[in-house]
Order: C-alpha cells, then sequence, then structure tokens
C-alpha cells in the first residue's frame, strides 16, 4: 500500500507543499516521475489534532488542476449523479469504508486512537462531494476501482506528470 518516505521524499514533500509535512506515515503513491504524490496521514497529527485526511495530495500540478475541475462545477454535477445513480452511490459508500479500514490500520500501526474521527472519512464521503483533491488521493493510493468519483477525476487529469517531476531534489 504504501512505504516509509526517505530524507529526499521529506525535502521534496517540503518543497511540493512549501512548507514541513506533518505526520507522514508512509508515502500512498509515487508520481510516475518518482516523486511522492500522495501521502499517507497519521490521524493525529503531531500537535494532538485528529486528521480525518488520510490521504494527501502532494503535487502542486495536481493540485493545481484539480482546482480548476472543483471551479468548473464537476463537484457538483457529481453530486447530482450521486443522488439519481444508486450504483455509482454503493460504489462510492463502499469507498468511504474503504477509507475508514485503512485509516483504522494506519492508526493501528502508529498506536493512534482517535475516536474523534471515527465514522469520518474524508472528501464529504459517503454521501456528498466536497473535495476532488481527496477523493484523487484515494483513488491514487488505493488503486483502481476502489473509489468511483476519484478514479473519474484521475481520467480527467490525464498524463499529469508528463512534462517532468513537478520539484527536483535540486529544488527540494
Amino acid at each position: 500500500m504504501s512505504d516509509r518516505p526517505t530524507a529526499e521524499d521529506e525535502a521534496i514533500i517540503a518543497a511540493q507543499l512549501g512548507r514541513p509535512p506533518r505526520g507522514v506515515h508512509a508515502i500512498g503513491h509515487r508520481c510516475p516521475c518518482g516523486n511522492p504524490d500522495v501521502v499517507t496521514t497519521e490521524p493525529r497529527l503531531p500537535n494532538g489534532t485528529p486528521f480525518p485526511t488520510t490521504y494527501y495530495l502532494t503535487c502542486p500540478r495536481v493540485n493545481s488542476r484539480i482546482g480548476t475541475l472543483e471551479a468548473s462545477g464537476l463537484m457538483k454535477q457529481m453530486q447530482e449523479r450521486l443522488g439519481t445513480d444508486p450504483e455509482l452511490a454503493a460504489a462510492y459508500a463502499a469507498a468511504h469504508e474503504a477509507y475508514l479500514a485503512d485509516r483504522a490500520a494506519v492508526g493501528e500501526a502508529g498506536g493512534f486512537d482517535v475516536p474523534e474521527i471515527d465514522g469520518i472519512s474524508a472528501g464529504g464521503m459517503p454521501d456528498r462531494v466536497k473535495c476532488l483533491h481527496v477523493l484523487a488521493a484515494h483513488a491514487l493510493a488505493a488503486g483502481p476501482g476502489v473509489n468511483p468519483l476519484g478514479d473519474e477525476v484521475l481520467e480527467l487529469l490525464g498524463e499529469y506528470w508528463a512534462k517532468g517531476p513537478c520539484v527536483t531534489v535540486e529544488e527540494a
């Protein structure tokens, strides 16, 4: 599912985010260029704050493209489809359950008990669409077929890595 970040990964993630990363448990996904593009985050940040966003998208290129998709009204369209397509709604609810199971596994591995976020996933799941960034991050980390709306976002992004890494080791 993921691997531990190296010192180079941590430097690249900090350059991608423009700040040091917090609570990184593992690399959730690597871009085809080799850089991390999703981090798996612990359910409680080092300062004690509960953090339900298990999969956090770090690539600024992807984040920018997704911002454009959000501005286009895509979330509203997806939300409407959830209300009229029972198969999509069921698959999205299953994505919510998969997200919760993944977070529970990260919490167990790190010795975290975070009852404040029990049953809360991210991105609006299981019945709303409120953040395409989270849905895409989940789709990248979990792989195709787990989060149907995240998969759709990834398809719309195209080959975001084609121009090369968003951040180089030299920039980090």
